[in-house]
Order: C-alpha cells, then sequence, then structure tokens
C-alpha cells in the first residue's frame, strides 16, 4: 500500500501532488524547485536554486528516515544545459560514490519560473 509522506520543512507541492510517495521499501520524492520554505518564495540563481533544492529533498529523505546514501536514481530538469556544471558541483557536495543513477534533461520551462527541478528514488534497506 502506498502511503504519503509529507514534511513541514520542504515547500508544500504547488499542484495536486504529495511531496512523496512511500511503496513497499521505495521513497518516490516528487520533482522539487527551489522554493525557500520561510518565505514560500523561489530563489534566485541556478546555484541559489541548487541549493535549495538539494537541502529540500534531504529533509523530505530524513522525515522518511533516509539520506542521500538511499538514494537510487535522480531526475535533474534543466531550463539551460549549460548550468550542468554549476549544477554538478553543488549536486556531488550531497552525494557520495557509489553515485544514483542519473538522468539530466534540458526543459523549455519549469514551473513558477524555475531553473532546475529534481526528483528523486530511494530506497530502504
Amino acid at each position: 500500500m502506498k502511503k504519503s509522506l509529507m514534511t513541514d520543512k520542504a515547500p508544500q507541492p504547488v499542484g495536486p501532488y504529495s511531496q512523496a510517495i512511500s511503496f513497499k521499501e521505495l521513497i518516490f520524492i516528487s520533482g522539487q524547485i527551489g522554493i525557500d520554505v520561510k518565505t514560500g518564495k523561489l530563489v534566485d540563481g541556478i546555484e541559489n536554486q541548487t541549493q535549495k533544492v538539494m537541502e529540500n529533498i534531504k529533509n523530505i529523505l530524513e522525515e522518511a528516515g533516509l539520506n542521500f546514501g538511499n538514494v537510487l536514481k535522480t531526475t535533474i530538469f534543466l531550463t539551460n544545459m549549460a548550468d550542468f556544471p554549476k549544477v554538478n558541483e553543488i549536486y556531488s557536495s550531497y552525494l557520495k560514490e557509489p553515485y544514483p543513477a542519473r538522468s539530466t534533461i534540458e526543459v523549455k520551462s519549469l514551473p513558477k519560473g524555475a531553473l532546475i527541478e529534481v526528483e528523486v528514488i530511494a530506497g530502504r534497506w
């Protein structure tokens, strides 16, 4: 049976979806954008947005009793592939080898004008 996971330490969904869903030993974290929980606003710039996205994911993982070591797969959506090196630098500061599987996709636009969105699949073991 699936179960919704929610925390006040990450932005509330901007649509009809859960921050994360738990199913058996897997956690599916919905795409996170760089919204500051305290202000409810998108932070400026790709570096700040990436940092905020990763912190929001960290908080959701912690709510599920997990950490970045439990991450199996990420998908990164960028509005500008030229930001790839900056994103990689920040992203890699949160993860250790063996790194999760990952896809990075350039998209035309993201909700609220975000520059980056990251979704995660994590597992319990």
